[in-house]
């Protein structure tokens, strides 16, 4: 029975260790977020005035929920279109990849400091597509494959990719997001 629970604890350890001797290229707090964002060639748009009666954002102690956005351009308009109709996957992932640029701006405006954030907890996508589209988690991959990018293991989520027949203004994505900062 000892040496069970010795060749258990031993076990444990040895994880406990690989987990904290990762490298630090993934590791949560080690990276400059606001460097990685230049390295990846990402400026942050302005920010827009919100389209109805709600904030951007609203934070509870050290959580952020971010309301729903989607792809605007630099330029002020909006990717519009349906997926599987007006737009392929890919097109659709790279509006997914500009909504996440577009929350990050939101975010950066209500905390400061990129680097602030512990976790990039949830997202929920939705994408705006035809009735036998079936490839909404591919195109919300845009958001979660930026965050990831940016924040490395902190921008690992929950998330849900939803499907739906219609989004404000046409738009292909509109997503929302959950943050903890340190």
């Amino acid at each position: 029975m000892n040496r069970l629970r010795l060749s258990c604890t031993l076990c444990i350890t040895a994880l406990l260790l690989s987990c904290t001797t990762r490298s630090t290229s993934g590791e949560a707090g080690t990276s400059d977020v606001e460097k990685r964002l230049v390295e990846l060639g990402i400026t942050l748009p302005e920010l827009a005035p919100p389209l109805a009666n709600y904030v951007p954002a609203v934070q509870v102690g050290k959580m952020i929920y971010l309301a729903g956005k989607g792809p605007r351009k630099p330029d002020g308009s909006y990717i519009v279109g349906k997926v599987g109709k007006d737009l392929t996957v890919d097109e659709a992932y790279q509006a997914a990849r500009l909504t996440a640029i577009n929350q990050l701006a939101t975010l950066k405006a209500h905390i400061g400091d990129l680097n602030r954030v512990k976790r990039i907890v949830r997202v929920t996508g939705y994408v705006h597509c035809t009735d036998d589209f079936t490839q909404q988690p591919q195109v919300v991959n845009g958001f979660s494959d930026l965050m990831v990018e940016v924040f490395g293991d902190r921008g690992r989520h929950a998330r849900s990719a939803i499907g739906t027949n219609a989004l404000p203004l046409g738009i292909p994505v509109e997503i929302e997001m959950i943050v903890e900062l340190k």
